[in-house]
């Protein structure tokens, strides 16, 4: 957590362990930054303001051959993990700050986390947001209790705008980053899920750029026993967790997306103790495709009801990438860290993984434009149970004879197997059909 203010210097003794040596701390040293005693003092003064989320046994246990259990700190009230270090960095904070208030810039799951738990604390809170940022994410953060305000056409115009407005005014600027203080919040949920996981083999986190809830929860659950693999997933488009542990410390040249799917997966901003106690306490890190989050998204949705987003699936993702056969027969937990993706974005996800998933496919071919054409094909769909969910018909432009139509369809099978029947029956009937799976 970064904390800049115009009078103090708030949180120093945390904040002063902050190394800035490129090489890997030993174990002791990584105590010293984040010790087992700082995330239970967490978890007893967060313990009133934050959801102890089940942790239940999943569906797709069968599926993936293991025993899967699904942490959901997507039920958190702002629908994210970030509750838990925000929380306890509110209430750490010296009284008189609480009544200068705090400020933060831009939308996220970090800022969304602030503005509730400031507002429920009364300690006042300001929103900084572009004026790019949809209405609805406006909306939802003066639900909150935020004071919301718009500047600027960009993210750092209104970072700029925030820090400017706490210098002027005493405010304390909250930017995420990993002071003690905030990742002995996150790795209660280490905590947690020791606590509802007996004989637990491994724990699934989402890493990338912000791998705080990683590197606090492996300080955890590490300290309870050293034998419990923990592992981070993040994006192969941003290996940004592998490349800085593989540089000894934060790397800031990587490109990242600035795509809402994406979200926390693909940021910048981990700092050195995140990455060293990663370093130290993790046991493996591996990358997965978009692919498969989408696809991890679906199951999720499918198998659980859980509505999550990249960040919240990319855990799972990494089992149905076959990431990591170690884990057959094995215990294993998996935390869905968060909820929050945008309602339109969400449907063309879902639309994608269908396609991904063999589950959607388009075939196109002309036919004679004659009575009974289309009826026939659709008797041909009906008997293979395919559902139609879209056909067109193209006549003025069809490079073919005259007097004929071009049809192109799109379906929904069961699975794979059911979408090569249906290919087989058309192509019996259409030997010219054109067929798109994906």
């Amino acid at each position: 957590m970064k904390i800049v203010s115009r009078n103090e210097e708030l949180l120093r003794d945390a904040l002063s362990c902050i190394p800035h040596s490129s090489s890997r701390t030993s174990l002791s040293s990584c105590n010293k930054l984040i010790r087992f005693e700082d995330i239970s003092a967490a978890a007893f003064k967060i313990q009133c303001g934050i959801q102890k989320t089940p942790c239940m046994y999943s569906r797709l246990s069968k599926q993936y051959g293991m025993d899967i259990y699904l942490k959901k700190e997507f039920l958190q009230y702002t629908g994210s993990v970030k509750e838990r270090g925000v929380l306890y960095l509110l209430t750490s904070l010296p009284q008189d700050q609480q009544r200068k208030g705090v400020i933060v810039a831009s939308y996220s799951n970090f800022s969304m986390a602030v503005a509730y738990h400031a507002s429920e604390l009364r300690i006042p809170v300001f929103v900084i947001m572009s004026t790019s940022t949809s209405p609805a994410k406006v909306k939802m953060c003066r639900e909150y209790g935020a004071m919301v305000i718009s500047y600027g056409a960009t993210a750092k115009d209104s970072q700029m705008h925030a820090r400017r407005l706490a210098q002027e005014n005493g405010y304390l600027y909250l930017e995420e980053e990993d002071s003690a203080v905030y990742l002995s919040g996150l790795g209660t949920v280490g905590l947690e899920v020791y606590e509802q996981v007996p004989k637990l083999d491994a724990v699934i986190f989402p890493a990338g750029g912000h791998c705080g809830l990683l590197a606090g929860s492996a300080a955890a659950l590490k300290h309870l026993n050293p034998h419990i693999a923990v592992i981070g997933v993040e994006s192969e488009s941003f290996p940004v967790l592998q490349q800085s542990l593989k540089a000894g410390h934060p790397t800031e040249d990587q490109a990242c997306s600035t795509h809402h799917f994406y979200g926390d997966v693909s940021g910048l901003c981990f700092g050195s103790n995140s990455l060293q106690l990663t370093g130290k306490l993790v046991d493996k890190v591996v990358a997965v495709r978009e692919e498969n989050i989408l696809i991890s998204m679906l199951r999720l949705l499918e198998y659980e009801r859980a509505t999550v987003d990249a960040e919240g699936a990319i855990g799972l993702a990494a089992v149905i990438a076959g990431k990591l056969p170690e884990l057959k027969g094995k215990r294993v937990a998996i935390v869905l860290c968060s909820g929050n993706l945008e309602l339109h974005l969400l449907q063309d996800c879902m639309a994608r993984a269908l396609a991904l998933d063999n589950r959607v496919c388009r075939f196109s071919f002309v036919l004679s434009d004659c009575p009974g054409d289309i009826s026939k094909l659709l008797e041909i769909l009906a008997r293979e149970e395919a559902r139609v969910l879209d056909i067109k018909q193209e006549r003025v432009f069809v490079t073919s004879e005259l007097f004929t139509v071009e049809v192109t369809c799109t379906v929904e099978t069961r699975d794979k197997i059911h979408t090569a029947q249906l290919r087989n029956a058309l192509l019996e009937r259409y030997p010219t059909a054109t067929l798109t799976e994906r």
